[in-house]
């Protein structure tokens, strides 16, 4: 919005600054961050009154869950209304990729907040039928498939780019939009999946989501793609300013997620965020980057596949519990340890990912 503060510039004011990305980026963030730190404390407390006994604890999760007990949970809303309002007022309105990210984020909240308000209206950790949850998910990941395809050049449409491999272009043809639904609903579960410990989740998802913005800054400039040899996806750079409004968003989140969490994103943050990377990856045609830049999730929701899968064959089990962070957590890592170490790694991960935009 604040974007067309540019039509009273005569090129060399204050107003030009409002035509560069980085500069209104920096504001989403900043904006996102403050949001966060204004309304945190008032959501908190009403999510404490509604929701009383908060979110439900598995009774067969790890027994140091159950003193987290009354904590309150849709904590998610503050991160996605932080994103939302720093998108809607630092980025440009004509530009169909911010709508797909806001298009696919907002859809996914609302799954999650209606799981969550399930969960806690009945008290049991049951929430929406999964069923449900998915064919939803799949709706809305075709839509945004398909949406991403219009807009993507002629040359790229259908196709699946191969990282590190030069100009190599795979062409899937009309399976790039199943393809494309298993990105973003696969993101969407695994991010899912990771929030289990607190702050655990949501610093991969920035650290996840920095990285794709500055990949999604650099292919939508010429001039980056042409040194980088990446393919020119045109408009994608105003998607650096939603990554930037998910990163203070998610700051402000954190300062009341850190141990011991005073309130749980939930799924409503969880599917949302994790929606988002997807919509950002296939919109920026780095769908299998993803897979490294987002590694943890991937391994988080690979543990319980492994786990379903070969219990169901053998009636025995390969991890103590899945997802994998609460195995460490039954040999006995403490939860901070657990955290602190899987940041470590997404951000070994994301340095990789980006690592694949000039080895080629």
């Amino acid at each position: 919005m604040l974007y067309w503060l540019t039509a009273l510039s005569d090129g060399g004011d204050f107003f030009n600054l409002f035509r560069y990305i980085t500069f209104r980026a920096g504001g989403a963030f900043l904006t996102a961050l403050i949001f966060g730190f204004l309304f945190g404390k008032p959501l908190i407390a009403v999510l404490r009154r509604r929701q009383g006994k908060g979110q439900p604890i598995r009774d067969d999760g790890p027994e140091g869950h159950f003193v987290k007990a009354g904590t309150p949970t849709m904590g998610g809303l503050l991160i996605v209304g932080a994103l939302i309002t720093a998108t809607l007022l630092w980025a440009r309105l004509d530009n169909p990729f911010v709508w797909l990210v806001l298009f696919v984020t907002t859809s996914f909240a609302a799954i999650g907040f209606a799981d969550d308000y399930a969960k806690v209206s009945k008290q049991n950790t049951s929430g929406v039928p999964g069923k449900l949850r998915l064919l939803l998910g799949i709706l809305i990941a075709v839509i945004a498939s398909c949406w991403a395809a219009q807009y993507h050049p002629a040359n790229l449409q259908g196709q699946l780019a191969l990282p590190v491999f030069k100009d190599t272009l795979i062409n899937l043809g009309w399976f790039y939009v199943p393809f494309g639904v298993i990105v973003i609903v696969g993101a969407a579960n695994a991010v899912n999946l990771t929030d289990g410990l607190d702050g655990l989740a949501i610093m991969p998802v920035m650290i996840a989501a920095s990285t794709l913005g500055v990949i999604a800054y650099a292919v939508g400039r010429v001039d980056f793609t042409e040194y980088l040899d990446v393919h020119y996806v045109p408009g994608t750079g105003e998607i650096l300013i939603f990554s930037s409004a998910l990163f203070g968003g998610g700051l402000g989140f954190l300062w009341y997620n850190a141990p011991p969490a005073a309130v749980f994103m939930g799924d409503t943050g969880s599917l949302a965020l994790g929606g988002a990377l997807g919509a950002i990856a296939v919109a920026t045609k780095h769908e299998l980057v993803l897979a490294i830049v987002g590694g943890l999730f991937v391994v988080e929701a690979l543990s319980v596949i492994i786990q379903v899968l070969y219990f169901k064959k053998t009636g025995k089990r390969v991890f103590l519990m899945a997802p994998i962070h609460h195995h460490y957590e039954k040999k006995g890592w403490a939860e901070p340890t657990i955290v602190i170490r899987f940041w470590i790694i997404s951000l070994i991960l994301a340095m990789i990912g980006l690592a694949t935009l000039k080895v080629r």
